[in-house]
């Protein structure tokens, strides 16, 4: 069954970075907190999560640096763009996070912010371990070969 995009789910920010730093084990959708004018911005696509984090701390999660753009409207109370953001998970996954973070020493990174089909604000954690330099070298060299696999083929039916 092919799946069909929605109209009203628009992907906001991507980290693209994570997949060639970590190890993405497992990953998990949370709800976020956000300000009216966070997600005004958000909607002309101001929004970086390159940088971020995610951390349990007092029995909830936070996402740390996540950079959303001023609203240029919002005079009267405007955002921070560097705060702290409430994430909205169930306490079982919550458990399952803090788990994996401080006995296993997993990093809670965030993936893509999106907004889902009811027009809600999403982010996509994953709970990932680092790579050293050899996996980094040994991913830049598969994805290089594909690249170059993609060319030959490509090459040879024409």
């Amino acid at each position: 069954m092919v799946e069909k995009s929605d109209p009203n789910s628009k992907l906001i920010a991507e980290n693209r970075r994570a997949r060639f730093d970590y190890h993405i084990e497992d990953d998990i959708e949370a709800g976020i907190m956000l300000f009216g004018s966070e997600v005004k911005s958000l909607r002309i696509g101001g929004s970086n999560i390159a940088e971020s984090y995610a951390s349990v701390e007092g029995g909830e999660l936070w996402l740390i640096n996540g950079y959303v753009a001023p609203y240029t409207r919002a005079k009267t109370f405007p955002h921070e763009e560097r705060r702290r953001r409430k994430l909205l998970v169930s306490r079982k996954e919550l458990s399952r996070l803090w788990n994996a973070t401080a006995r296993e020493g997993m990093t809670i990174v965030p993936l893509k912010m999106y907004f889902n089909d009811r027009g809600i604000v999403k982010i996509k954690l994953g709970i990932a371990k680092g790579k050293n330099k050899a996996d980094k070298r040994e991913t830049e060299a598969k994805r290089d070969w594909n690249r170059e696999k993609g060319r030959l083929l490509k090459q040879n039916a024409q």
